[in-house]
């Protein structure tokens, strides 16, 4: 039988992985500057938790959960990851450190749906959360440290789209403005939408069908979804926010339908999309989520942050091959050759050798074929003489060097 990979799911081969590691690197990079913490979850927890911080309105939840049932309790492999770092934030009582406090993951998310191009069923995100600060500064953080890195691994045709959808009390009278405009064709939506009607008419915003999103479209409906309908405060949370990012010299654009996929979202969502995808096109969705950490039984705690998808980010990524090997040596005598790698190892050489002490003939070949940019070649006179013979094998010059000069030769 051949086995292969899960529907959904990837291998990441080592010709790939370091387009991996190098988004990683530079992630830790820009985040510890900013002293963001890294903190790792588990893969799995509570269904209910998920029901609860994500919505039980949402697509998450009622189609593209992984669920299983183990000693009479549910578990859920996690969807995403913002609710999984709340309930350690609760139950680690981090709520009593000193204000801010500033989180960041990365790791796998599992999700029950049709893959595609940069969305898998097993895929992985890279993460922060920003917990005890109401003020817009925070939001205005987290999406300049979004772009700063999305810059910096060299992503084109960015656009940055910002909405406020207000505070829960101001958006009940919004939920039902949306329900009026879209009564009246409400038999034209899909089955999803029907259901959405009835749970959060919010999430009809966010339909990927491109029916629906045609109707939301239609004058009549759009003119009702457009209009102002935050409250006070909120208004000027998102004024005090778009001064924030001009000051930042970040340009953005309000996109009125824009709602974000989860219900704990409040005031503040966004998304930074990329010209250089097709219709799902957002490379980092984000906002604010003020109600989710009381939610989840903790204190009252307001919160923002954001995830961007590893797989959209590596198909956008444009990384040379791996770095290069940088010696490989040829000798008959293999204990002496692996001895001389650890060394090598030892004073920050990247290196190979020979296991079978082949022929110098057959060890040079493979060598050349390693991608090392030098070989040492260990021969009897070398063995004898203790000293090395170092070739280039792109120009093919060699010279005498001892072990102790080696790295001097190769990187000065």
């Amino acid at each position: 039988m051949n086995y292969k990979a899960p529907k959904g799911t990837k291998d990441i081969l080592p010709s790939e992985v370091h387009i991996w590691q190098y988004i990683e690197e530079k992630s830790r990079n820009i985040l510890e500057k900013a002293n963001y913490k890294e903190i790792r979850t588990p893969v799995f927890e509570a269904t209910e938790l998920f029901a609860r911080g994500v919505g039980d309105s949402t697509d998450i939840v009622n189609k593209e959960m992984y669920t299983f049932e183990q000693k009479n309790r549910s578990l859920t492999l996690r969807p995403e990851n913002t609710a999984g770092v709340v309930r350690a934030f609760i139950e680690h009582g981090m709520h009593r450190l000193p204000s801010p406090l500033k989180l960041w993951y990365k790791g796998p998310m599992f999700r029950y749906e049709r893959p595609q191009a940069g969305r898998q069923r097993q895929f992985h995100q890279l993460g922060l959360e920003l917990f005890g600060v109401e003020n817009p500064s925070a939001d205005a953080e987290v999406i300049q440290i979004a772009m700063k890195l999305l810059d910096e691994i060299g992503l084109k045709g960015l656009s940055l789209e910002i909405n406020n959808i207000g505070c829960p009390q101001c958006r009940n009278e919004y939920k039902n403005r949306i329900k009026e405009a879209i009564r009246p064709k409400l038999e034209e939506f899909c089955q999803d939408c029907l259901v959405r009607f009835e749970k959060n008419p919010l999430r009809i915003l966010d339909c990927k069908n491109e029916k629906c999103r045609n109707l939301l479209a239609l004058p009549e409906i759009d003119s009702i979804i457009s209009a102002e309908f935050i409250c006070e405060p909120c208004i000027t949370h998102f004024e005090e926010l778009k001064d924030y990012l001009k000051t930042l010299n970040i340009e953005y654009v309000i996109n009125k339908k824009l709602v974000r996929g989860l219900d704990y979202y409040n005031r503040t969502v966004f998304e930074i999309t990329s010209t250089e995808l097709g219709t799902q096109n957002a490379v980092c969705g984000g906002g604010r989520y003020d109600p989710l950490v009381e939610t989840l039984g903790g204190p009252p705690t307001p919160a923002v942050g954001w995830a961007m998808g590893m797989e959209r980010l590596i198909t956008l990524c444009e990384i040379s091959g791996e770095n290069p090997l940088d010696v490989f040596i040829v000798s008959h005598d293999t204990k002496q050759a692996q001895k001389l790698a650890f060394k090598l190892r030892d004073s920050g050489i990247s290196c190979e050798f020979d296991f079978s002490g082949r022929k110098f003939g057959k060890q040079l070949e493979k060598a050349s074929k390693s991608g090392a940019r030098f070989s040492i070649l260990l021969g009897e006179e070398e063995l004898k003489t203790g000293i090395l013979t170092l070739k280039n094998l792109l120009t093919g010059e060699q010279e005498k060097v001892s072990p102790e000069e080696v790295y001097q030769k190769l990187f000065h």
